[in-house]
This record gives structure tokens, C-alpha cells and sequence, in this order.
């Protein structure tokens, strides 16, 4: 099986730049042989994809690929602290969706970052998961997502 690199370029996708934070707090920290991201918004050359409420001015289809965005931007924070070919497994995602009232599909909506990672990484892409749905994320972005990865020794 090819490493990331390999089956991001077969998806046709490039790890973006890292996106800078907006607060006080570093893209991705590492402890022991876990990497927790901060939470990534659906950021594209510095801008925001999409903004709004998922149900109203966002559609759960353009949720979803704006939850694909977020993982993306996750991947290039791992990436830049340990590269991705140390990652070993997907261990959890957390994704958040700013929902409308009585919109109920964020497991779907979050299912854009989680089947990015698992064509990114195949079986260890499987994870634990929650996704949340909330009244409103930083920047009116209708989406963010969290990603804990295990590490192999560096």
C-alpha cells in the first residue's frame, strides 16, 4: 500500500499551508506518541470557504465537503510537527457543526472528514468520533474538525 503522500496525489489533493491560528494557540501539539490538533476551520489560501449556518445558508452537501476541507487543513498541521508518515493511526475525530434549528445531520455532514482520512489511510484511517452539533463556530464557519493521531516513534 502507498503512504498518504502517495494516495493524497491519487485523490488529486496537495496538503494546503498550515493554516495560521486565529487565537491563542498552536496548530497541533504533541505528547508522547499522540497528536491532537487544534480545532481546523474549512480554510482555503487564507480564506473562509463557506460561512453560515449548515441547514439554511450552508447545505449538508457543502457541509460535508467543507468537513473534508477541515481534515485537510488537520493532515498539514500533523504534517508540519511530525510528518505524515509517522502517522500509525487515526485514533479520534471531533467534528462541530453550526446547525439551523432542527437540522439533525451532522454524523453526515462529519462523514467528510472521516472518509478523507480513511482514503488517506486506509484501514488505520478508521476512527472514534463525535460530531456536535452547536449553535454557532468561530468566524461564522459552518464547520471545524479535530483529529488525535498515534505516531510511531520518531
Amino acid at each position: 500500500m502507498s503512504g498518504p503522500r502517495e494516495r493524497l496525489a491519487e485523490l488529486g489533493l496537495e496538503l494546503p499551508a498550515v493554516v495560521p491560528p486565529v487565537a491563542a494557540y498552536v496548530p497541533a501539539v504533541r505528547t508522547g506518541d499522540l497528536v491532537f490538533t487544534s480545532g481546523q476551520l474549512p480554510m482555503v489560501d487564507g480564506e473562509m470557504a463557506h460561512t453560515g449556518l449548515v441547514g439554511t445558508a450552508v447545505s449538508p452537501e457543502q457541509a460535508k465537503e467543507l468537513a473534508r476541507t477541515c481534515a485537510l487543513n488537520a493532515l498539514a498541521a500533523i504534517d508540519a510537527l511530525v510528518g505524515l508518515d509517522s502517522v500509525a493511526r487515526v485514533v479520534k475525530v471531533v467534528g462541530f457543526v453550526a446547525s439551523a434549528p432542527g437540522f439533525t445531520g451532522q454524523p453526515d455532514v462529519i462523514n467528510g472528514a472521516s472518509e478523507l482520512l480513511g482514503d488517506v489511510f486506509g484501514e488505520t484511517g478508521r476512527h472514534a468520533r463525535s460530531a456536535v452539533g452547536v449553535a454557532a463556530l468561530p468566524r461564522d464557519a459552518p464547520v471545524e474538525v479535530e483529529v488525535v493521531v498515534e505516531i510511531t516513534a520518531l
